[in-house]
């Protein structure tokens, strides 16, 4: 059935004259559409600000950190010597060649640019993303399972797709394993979560989306097959760059849980921040009335001044 699926589809969506578009980039763009609906409506469930200017602006910051930044990313982690010899390729991004790590990079730094322009806080907006960009993880992965790309190793399993390019044998289609667990599964598990109320505290769904993707994304990988410029890494025969680059989220999600769990900030709170006067009242209590504890100054001759007159006068002498 997978198979008949593969060959049912070009990698060209349709051309108009000498325009193409093929799956890979029209996935992109209703990725960018279905995210920016989800996150509107988790901002009006949790009571977040979020009007359409700020929207449209966090869009387009999101959208030039995720094409720069996913390029960079492969550019620099696997390809860099074609790359150094070809440097005009580097923004050849119709040719194909796009890193989610470098991706999720570029995205963040979008986000924490935009973050103070719509006065939503860092923790809250990560939370956001982090319910919405599995839409764009499961859409793009079967994109590359249109394109024929990123498959897995040799199998005998039925499911199993002969790739053009790979050979005459049946391989794993991980693009789809991907697709369901880095999409389909953490994209349902946060929706649920995130429809709690009140919602969990700040930095708690970015967390568990980052673990579950560097859980998944590695365990997928022990099957699928290396790019064959970058190969395995570290002498063995199991390492991949894609393992490599995806453990690292693993530790930066737990961080953000051990964050949500010790400062407990309510979502769309406004984090206080260190040295402003809103951060001096939570952490230091003023007491009750200053003026009690308050050493005042006191002017030792207005003082002998006042006793002078309060001083009883003596009784007046009589002549005898």
């Amino acid at each position: 059935m997978l198979q008949d699926l593969y060959q049912f589809f070009s990698p060209e969506a349709f051309s108009i004259g000498k325009f193409t578009v093929t799956w890979y980039g029209l996935g992109y763009i209703v990725s960018f559409i279905l995210a920016a609906i989800l996150a509107h409506r988790i901002c009006k469930r949790w009571g977040v600000k979020l009007s359409f200017d700020s929207l449209l602006t966090l869009l387009i910051a999101c959208i030039l950190g995720v094409i720069i930044g996913g390029r960079l990313g492969y550019v620099l982690f696997y390809n860099l010597d074609y790359y150094l010899a070809n440097p005009a390729k580097i923004i050849a991004i119709n040719e194909g060649g796009m890193s989610f790590h470098g991706g999720l990079v570029g995205f963040a730094i979008g986000a924490i640019i935009t973050s103070r322009l719509i006065n939503i806080p860092i923790a809250t907006l990560a939370d956001i993303s982090g319910i919405s960009v599995p839409i764009g993880l499961g859409i793009v992965r079967f994109a590359n399972f249109i394109n024929g790309e990123l498959w897995g190793s040799v199998t005998d399993l039925p499911w199993g797709v002969v790739f053009d390019g790979a050979g005459p044998l049946p391989r794993h289609p991980t693009q789809l394993y991907e697709a369901f667990l880095e999409g389909v599964v953490l994209l349902v598990v946060l929706y649920i979560l995130a429809r709690r109320k009140p919602p969990f505290h700040q930095g708690t769904y970015f967390g568990l989306f980052s673990i579950g993707y560097g859980l998944f994304r590695i365990a997928v990988e022990f099957i699928r097959q290396p790019d064959y410029q970058v190969g395995y890494l570290f002498g063995t025969e199991w390492v991949t760059m894609g393992m490599a680059l995806s453990l690292p989220m693993i530790f930066v999600g737990m961080g953000f849980i051990a964050y949500a769990r010790h400062f407990k900030y309510p979502q769309a709170e406004e984090v206080p921040r260190a040295g402003s006067a809103t951060h001096a009242q939570k952490n230091h209590k003023q007491p009750a009335s200053s003026s009690r504890i308050t050493p005042r100054k006191i002017d030792r001759t207005k003082l002998d001044r006042t006793e002078e007159v309060e001083k009883p006068a003596s009784a007046p002498k009589h002549k005898k």
